[in-house]
């Protein structure tokens, strides 16, 4: 008999509107607190957002990512990304490094000396080392980044409000995209919370949350719409308590199993992609929580019109049943 992992039994019956007002109520509390601390304390831009410098390097000796780090360490500058550029057409003898260096206060890039300075630390601790190209982003470029951050998200949200409007009804629309507000503002909040890096990837991370958190709040609103077709005279409450119970299992599994890899890169991945699998990670777990006690609870809070005779034909065909199929 095959052994079979279950994390969540089969059958079950867990209220989860028990305490819809003390989880409601903190998740609105953490989204007031996530602005706040965004507006106090603010986030730690990375290059992408306060400008700077890259260094593009190249050498026949492997690229040791800690040694240039430990190299540059001594000269204070902030901010300093370093990566290793992979490109299959290079040659055994071509290692090419990424560097990059924030804008120092009250300048609009990295001036000329601190460059020198940068590549004379790099030359000690690769005398092979060549510099092939040096790049400045300005504030202008980086302020045309934020706009192109914030319009990216909320074109993600407004075309998801969108989606879940002609597939459900917009009562669903509204608490789905309020629960993705929800993710979004509270990971700010943390990465202005724990000072971590907000840059691109971290933009990309935010948008892969929203695709995530909105396919388990899919998964649930899919399953209240098969259960409010089968179940007519049931409470609207106990129906979508029904039907997180009953997506519990796919929704804990989904996660957990994400999670499994995202914290092994969380650990194991090293500094430069750590910011974005954080955001990712806890991305997962408060869209989960989000999924389960907040999108369902403001659906219920505008209420469902489920009778058939009271909408027109488009709306009417997500509620009657089939019954030449039962015959």
């Amino acid at each position: 008999m095959a052994f079979r992992l279950k994390l969540v039994p089969e059958t079950t019956n867990w209220d989860f509107f028990r305490a819809q007002w003390l989880t409601f109520g903190i998740s609105v509390v953490a989204m007031i607190a996530s602005v706040i601390l965004v507006l106090v304390m603010g986030l730690n831009f990375g290059i992408d957002f306060r400008g700077g410098t890259t260094i593009r390097t190249e050498s026949t000796a492997a690229v040791d990512v800690g040694g240039y780090r430990q190299a540059i360490a001594p000269l204070d500058l902030g901010d300093v990304s370093i990566t290793e550029v992979f490109d299959p057409t290079f040659g055994p003898d071509q290692n090419v490094a990424m560097i990059r260096i924030q804008a120092q206060e009250g300048a609009e890039s990295v001036t000329p000396q601190v460059v020198a300075a940068v590549e004379a630390a790099l030359q000690g601790a690769d005398p092979s080392i060549r510099f092939a190209s040096v790049e400045s982003v300005g504030p202008k470029v980086s302020g045309e980044l934020v706009q192109t951050a914030i319009l990216a998200v909320l074109g993600a949200m407004a075309a998801i409000l969108f989606y879940i409007w002609l597939r459900f009804e917009w009562q669903f629309g509204i608490g789905a995209v309020a629960a993705l507000v929800h993710d979004v503002i509270v990971t700010m909040g943390v990465f202005a919370l724990l000072q971590i890096r907000f840059d691109l990837a971290t933009i990309a991370a935010l948008l892969t949350i929203l695709g995530y958190s909105i396919n388990d709040t899919v998964v649930v609103f899919d399953r209240l719409r098969e259960n409010l077709m089968k179940y007519k005279t049931m409470p609207l409450r106990d129906v979508m308590n029904l039907s997180v119970n009953e997506t519990l299992s796919r929704t804990v599994m989904t996660s957990g199993t994400t999670l499994i890899a995202l914290i092994a890169l969380l650990i194991l991945g090293g500094d430069v992609i750590r910011g974005f699998v954080f955001a990712i990670t806890f991305g997962v777990i408060i869209g989960t929580w989000s999924s389960v006690f907040m999108a369902k609870n403001i659906v219920l809070f505008l209420g469902l019109n489920r009778d058939p005779k009271k909408k027109d034909d488009g709306d009417a065909r997500f509620f009657t049943e089939k019954t030449d199929a039962a015959d």
